[in-house]
This record gives C-alpha cells, sequence and structure tokens, in this order.
C-alpha cells in the first residue's frame, strides 16, 4: 500500500484527558494501523528472539553510579556494563552507556562540561568529544512543537564506552526556586521548569531519534546498537516511539518502510526496579504525548490498544486510566522485562500491591516466558572490609582503632564492636569532637555506654542504617524493639545496644527519638542502649555496620535489595522480612534471619498457611526472627560464627559463578535466561 505525505493529522487535543473519553478498537482494514493495534498483544505473547552473533547494546539510563547516582538503578546501570564488558569483551561483546550530560547546581549535585572533560555529580570525571549533533522536536513552553539541538559526547572509561546526551534545557540541574525539597539530582524542577517527567520523556525521544538518525546513515563513531537495555521508567516511553511512531511515520509517508522495520525491530530489554515508579504526569498528559508523537500522536493513541487483561485502567498502552504513564509502554511492548530479583518477579506478577496496574499483563508476560527475574548484582570487593576503607574511617575519626577482617579471623570484629562502642559513647559525651566530626547528623539523647566494652561478647549489636522512608519498616522495627525490652528486661545486662536512623523523613526520626524516650521510662538501662540519629555519613555507617552482629530490615516490598548484601559481607546478619530480593539472597538461619511468613494488607503472600495462621501478622512474624536471632546469639555462639562465615563467604558479585553478567549475556544473546 502506497502511504502520501498528503494526509493531514492532528496532535491530541489540549488537555483531552480531563473530559470523558473512551477507546473503540474496531477491526482495523489498514495493514500499518492493524500492526500499531496487534503491537501490545504481540509483544506481551512473544517468545521469538532475533539472532544476535556479537552483542551491541545500549544502556539507557537516566542515573549512573559514576556520574549521576540517586539509587539502586544506578548502580546497576554502571556495573553490569563494567563487569559484563570485563568478562565478554575478548569476543567483541559489548554494552554501551547512553545518558544525559547534566550540568549544573542542585547544592548537594554539581556536574559541569570543562575544557573536553566532564566532571559528573559524583566525583568522576572522563574526557569526551564531540561526535554527533542532531535536532529532537518537543513541545516548548508555548505549547508548540520546537526543534531542539542536541549534541553527543563520547567518553571511556572503566572499559565502557559512555554517550552523553547533552541540551541545556531538559538536562540542567539547576533547581527552580520552586523546585519541591524532596528533589534532587537528576529529579529537580529546573531553572527552566522542566520536571523528571518531561525531562526523560525529552530523554527517551532523544534516544529515538538517534536510532532512525543511525539506521539512515550509519555512523563509525556510534554504531546502531542490535539490543537495548531500558533502565526503568525513566526510557520507559522508547518503545513506544520504536514500534508505534515508526510504524505512523510510514504510515503519514514521512519514513520508509524498510527503516521503521529496522528500528521497531530492535529488541528492548526493560529493567524494572521498584513498580511503584512510573513516571505519572496527569496534567501534562496531552502536552507529553504530542511531544513524543507529534501530531501523529491522536492516530497512535487510538491504536494503541492493550493486551486484554481484566484491567480497565490498561486498556490503552500510552496512559493508565487518564493520565500519562511513562513506564506503561515498555511494559506492553518491550520484548523482555526483567525484574530485579527472582522473587520479586513473582509477587509483582501475583499480587496488585507489588504488580499495581501492570499485574495481569506482568502475569502474562511470565506465563509466556518474555519476563524473567535477575538479582541485581554488585562489587564484593567495595561493599566487604578492606583495609583502605577502614584506614579511612579510622583517618576520618581521628583516633578511632577499627581493625581489618574476613570470613577467617572473624573475632576481631569482636574487638570492632567495642571500637564502635567507644565511638558511641564519645559522641555522647563530647560536642565539640560531634560537631567535627559529623556535623550534619542529628543525635538525639546519645549516652555514654563505654563501661559495656569489657561484656561486649555478650552484648548482641544490632543497627538498622536504611533511608528514613516507610518502606524500610521503621515502624515494625520500634515496636519490635518495645517488645523485646518487655521481653528481655529480666536480663538487662545483657539487653541488645541499637543503632538506628538516617537520612529521610523526619517524622519517621520523631518516631525513634519517642522509641528511645519510652525505652527509657520502662527501663532506663535498655533504653540508654538505643542510639538514633538522623542524617547519613558514609563512615559513620560504614562503622556501625563493621561492628554490628545484626542489621534489621523489616521491609514492606525491596525489589531486590542491596543493604543486606553489604551487611553480610561484613558478617553483620540481616534479620529481614521475607519479601523480594529479600528471599533469593538470604537463606534463613544460615547466613541470616527471614520471616517465617510475609503479609499483605492481611493476606498471606509467602509461608505456609499453617505459619501464617500462627503469626497472624508482619509484626509477629518480624518479633520471632529477633527473637530466635537472639536466641542464636545468646545460646549458640559456635551457629552464630558459621552463620557470620557463610555470611562473608556469599557472593553476588555480578561476574561471580554464573553470576547476573552471564544471565544477562544469555538474555541479550538467545532472550531467555
Amino acid at each position: 500500500m502506497n502511504y502520501s505525505s498528503e494526509k493531514k493529522f492532528k496532535s491530541l487535543p489540549r488537555d483531552f484527558n480531563k473530559h470523558k473519553f473512551s477507546f473503540n478498537f474496531g477491526v482495523e482494514k489498514d495493514d500499518l494501523l492493524s500492526q500499531m493495534q496487534n503491537m501490545a498483544k504481540k509483544q506481551c505473547l512473544n517468545e521469538n528472539w532475533p539472532e544476535i552473533e556479537i552483542i551491541n547494546a545500549w544502556m539507557v539510563t537516566a542515573e549512573t553510579a559514576t556520574f549521576m547516582k540517586c539509587g539502586g538503578l544506578g548502580m546497576v546501570a554502571s556495573e553490569l556494563p563494567e563487569n559484563f564488558n570485563a568478562v565478554f569483551g575478548n569476543e567483541k561483546h559489548q554494552i554501551s552507556i547512553v545518558t544525559p550530560m547534566y550540568c549544573g547546581n542542585t547544592g548537594k549535585k554539581k556536574a559541569f562540561l570543562e575544557n573536553s572533560v566532564y566532571y559528573g555529580a559524583e566525583g568522576k570525571s572522563v574526557p569526551v568529544k564531540k561526535i554527533k549533533n542532531f535536532q529532537v522536536a518537543f513541545y516548548g513552553r508555548q505549547n508548540k512543537l520546537r526543534r531542539y539541538s542536541v549534541e553527543v559526547y563520547q567518553g571511556e572509561l572503566n572499559g565502557v564506552t559512555y554517550y552523553f546526551l547533552d541540551n541545556k534545557n531538559f538536562f540542567s540541574i539547576n533547581p527552580a526556586s520552586n523546585n519541591p525539597s524532596g528533589q534532587g539530582g537528576c529529579y529537580v524542577l529546573n531553572e527552566y521548569g522542566i520536571d523528571e517527567v518531561e525531562r526523560f520523556a525529552f530523554f527517551s525521544k532523544c534516544v529515538y531519534a538517534l536510532l532512525e538518525g543511525l539506521t539512515l546513515l550509519p555512523d563509525k563513531k556510534m554504531l546502531l546498537p542490535n539490543v537495548i537495555i531500558a533502565n526503568d521508567w525513566h526510557s520507559g516511553a522508547l518503545s513506544g516511539l520504536t514500534k508505534y511512531f515508526s510504524l505512523a511515520k510510514v504510515y503519514a509517508g514521512r519514513l520508509a518502510e524498510n527503516v521503521a522495520d529496522k528500528v521497531k525491530n530492535i529488541p528492548i530489554i526493560h529493567i524494572a526496579h521498584h513498580m511503584g515508579y512510573q513516571g505519572w504526569d496527569y496534567d501534562n498528559t496531552s502536552r507529553i504525548l504530542n511531544s513524543l508523537y507529534e501530531d501523529l500522536s491522536t492516530v497512535v493513541l487510538k491504536h494503541a490498544k492493550a493486551v486484554k487483561n481484566s484491567n480497565p485502567r490498561t486498556v490503552n498502552t500510552l496512559i493508565v486510566g487518564d493520565t500519562y504513564n511513562q513506564a506503561s509502554c515498555n511494559m506492553h511492548l518491550a520484548d523482555r522485562i526483567v525484574a530485579v530479583s527472582k522473587n520479586y518477579m513473582e509477587e509483582v506478577a501475583k499480587e496488585k500491591n507489588f504488580g499495581y496496574d501492570f499485574r495481569d499483563i506482568l502475569k502474562i508476560r511470565k506465563n509466556y516466558r518474555n519476563f524473567y527475574g535477575i538479582i541485581n548484582g554488585y562489587e564484593k570487593s567495595l561493599i566487604s572490609p578492606n583495609e583502605r576503607k577502614i584506614n579511612e574511617v579510622n583517618e576520618f575519626f581521628q583516633d578511632t582503632r577499627f581493625k581489618f577482617y574476613d570470613e577467617n579471623n572473624l573475632s576481631v570484629k569482636l574487638h570492632n564492636k567495642k571500637e564502635c562502642i567507644r565511638l558511641l559513647s564519645r559522641l555522647a559525651r563530647d560536642k565539640a569532637y560531634k560537631n567535627k566530626v559529623i556535623p550534619l547528623i542529628d543525635l538525639y539523647k546519645f549516652e555514654d555506654i563505654e563501661d559495656l566494652c569489657d561484656a561486649a561478647d555478650e552484648i548482641p549489636f544490632v543497627c538498622m542504617t536504611s533511608r528514613l522512608v516507610e518502606q524500610k519498616g521503621y515502624d515494625v522495627a520500634i515496636n519490635t524493639i518495645l517488645h523485646a525490652i518487655n521481653k528481655y528486661k529480666d536480663m538487662p545486662n545483657n539487653f541488645p545496644i541499637f543503632v538506628l536512623g538516617g537520612a529521610g523523613n523526619k517524622d519517621l526520626y520523631s518516631d525513634l527519638m519517642t522509641l528511645k524516650d519510652n525505652a527509657k521510662q520502662i527501663f532506663r538501662e535498655c533504653g540508654k542502649r538505643i542510639f538514633v540519629f538522623h542524617g547519613y555519613q558514609d563512615q559513620f555507617a560504614y562503622s556501625v555496620q563493621l561492628a554490628a552482629d545484626f542489621y534489621m530490615m523489616p521491609s514492606y516490598f525491596e525489589p531486590c535489595g542491596l543493604t543486606q548484601m553489604e551487611a553480610m559481607a561484613k558478617g553483620t546478619l540481616p534479620i529481614a522480612t521475607s519479601t523480594g530480593g529479600l528471599v533469593d539472597t538470604i537463606e534463613d538461619g544460615v547466613d541470616g534471619f527471614r520471616t517465617s511468613a510475609f503479609f499483605v494488607e492481611g493476606q498471606r503472600v509467602y509461608g505456609s498457611n499453617l505459619i501464617a495462621q500462627q503469626l497472624k501478622n508482619n509484626l509477629n512474624a518480624y518479633e520471632d526472627a529477633l527473637v530466635r536471632a537472639l536466641k542464636c546469639f545468646y545460646s549458640d555462639p559456635k551457629m552464630m560464627h558459621n552463620m557470620q562465615r557463610h555470611a562473608m563467604e556469599d557472593d553476588f558479585s555480578w561476574s561471580s559463578a554464573d553470576g547476573s553478567v552471564y544471565k544477562y549475556y544469555r538474555l541479550l544473546k538467545t532472550g531467555s535466561i
């Protein structure tokens, strides 16, 4: 069929989603429109994968641990390509990173380009050279489509090629005066009024423009990828652009069909970190869709039919309900979805509270074997005890004497426990010292417990230094500790030391302060051993983990979790809920403790019916796990020692034997792990 560029097309009406509307997907006679309408069904039921001889993949990511990190997804973006290239580079396989070139200063993160060197926000720099510039059509502040200039800079670091996309409007991180206090790093509302959803929609459009341009005009400086890894919701619009927009442009007579076929057939693997983060924007739904699909947005929206499912909110792949949802396209249209642990994959495909609006879609994908769970790896050398880092901690605190240890000399951990008790006590009694070494951390009624050093081998040391957010289950930790005071107050000399806190929600910090006060009222000696703080200092958190026997993780959800791995690498046994990646990484009674059951809104999602009936809720289940952990410490030191050794021997490194990097290799090569 011949398609003419003379056809007239219309953008979506402004605020169309704020009025009553519905979708009627009739039988489409036109082949291209029919392809578009059936694309989601084809992709969700698809088990096919193209033949890939030499992997040339792009990791498309808004964050990297190397240059802009705000969470765990940035770690994956840097460490997966680095380890993949180190293992498979000799066979010519490679993953390159495509990411924005952020420039500006948020007050906490600063990045800039100067004299052909890019200085990222994480203290790393890389020499770069400009290799390409191109135009990207996107809506401006006047609500009109305009063309923005984008420049591509290339750099090499840690065995990985980086392609930085530069545009001062969208990738500036200078915050606007009305930037919400919780929005930092690459998530700021910037000086040009660009927020995170619009920024990353533009980022996806840039990547699509590159794919189309490199297909039309190959470039030796930047090869067209044969597979794309889209890192979480930030690049969630990409599948819609490659699968829908390319076909719509053919329909409008603006793109050759063979070019569109090549672009839409580049397989996309979407990594889903936490399903709760999806990139919503109700107010700007029509403007963002018009920015992505231009005057073809109405054609695309009317044919963006979702795979059949029972959720009336996801009948269209571009929006959820009446709201633009950046993750939605990739959930429906990517060739493969990867959850960041196997158990989290099971949870999101089964439980609405985990999978949200995408649960039914993910269940279909799981049944058709194009949805997998691959645990996030880590660099063990970076999180296990190492002499360089320990020397840095001692230098930071001026006169501490923390020592190096590994699984073969765990007795040193007792020395570090005593050293941390001395540090906590000095912080309690010497305000000048506290203000000098950790001025930005708030301490609440720290007390001197240095007299406990001689009995440190009989006193459990328990810590929880996660972010102060509801997800981490601080309310469960607080109630569990209060119950523990009542349970163990007859043996106050052996009552645990608890160190709890981190950066984040001040209301949760207030709850921790209340815990301290209530504990002192119940039994002063127990309350004295509870240390709560607000803020984050790496050296302080590191010293506490070197000392601790146990790490509390009563998380409500944990897609993968890195904290438990960091603790285990130091011989600090996690006490965790049985959710997400905690199930995949902690073997109960072997290298840590997990709850025997786990509940979501009162419903059992982990554990046997009998145990669930006995425990009834997460608080009881977590108390049971804590009691088992403390009993092990008090009555079975041999088992405790063996568990610590097993925890330190565990290796979840990317490139360990059959580690995650090998699973990604098989996935990239064959579409299956």
